[in-house]
């Protein structure tokens, strides 16, 4: 499938997205009906697995799951073999890279509480809202978990598992990851 064929899909399923939208490979993308998907302007989503060569396990999943879910990608940014999967909302500023087989997910999955689970009970599902800064570099194989708020330029280390609020300029690392360094930005 062309990447012009499945921009006329986003069309028809209603996400938005901005000029230069570039393609490699075939993502997945979906939204329900109600949800927000809004992708800016000069967008790469690499799909394909030597579109990156770190190595690519996955397509790119970009999921608005329930109604009320939105997403925004700024513009200038590249997505990798991510997944982001928002029931509430998921927010990326502009110039931020998302490494290779990423995970930014604003929930759960699943209920915690055994009943609930067991009876699958949606509503029950723990989400909240993530915020990544503009000019992030989120490396390959991190988790950005539900709540994250990621300052403007911070730095992501590869296989982090992210949850929590973090300052501007700021290399955050391990599992559970902390701030490693502080980044000095010149004027």
């Amino acid at each position: 499938m062309n990447s012009n064929w499945f921009k006329f899909l986003m069309k028809l399923m209603k996400v938005e997205y901005g000029k230069k939208l570039l393609l490699e490979g075939v993502p997945v993308i979906f939204k329900k009906s109600g949800a927000k998907l809004v992708v800016g302007e000069n967008v790469t989503i690499k799909s394909s697995f030597l579109s990156n060569l770190v190595g690519l396990y996955q397509r790119t999943i970009i999921i608005a799951r329930t109604p009320e879910a939105e997403i925004r990608i700024g513009d200038n940014v590249g997505i990798s073999g991510a997944t982001i999967y928002a029931r509430k909302s998921i927010t990326i500023g502009e110039n931020t890279l998302i490494g290779g087989n990423a995970k930014i997910l604003d929930n759960d999955f699943h209920p915690i509480e055994i009943e609930a689970r067991n009876a699958d009970v949606k509503e029950k599902i723990g989400t909240r809202p993530i915020m990544i800064g503009k000019n992030c570099f989120i490396g390959c194989n991190s988790l950005i978990l539900k709540g994250t708020v990621l300052g403007d330029g911070c730095v992501v280390g590869a296989g982090a598992v992210v949850s929590g609020k973090f300052e501007e300029n700021c290399v955050i690392a391990g599992n559970p990851a902390k701030v490693i360094k502080r980044l000095e930005i010149s004027k």
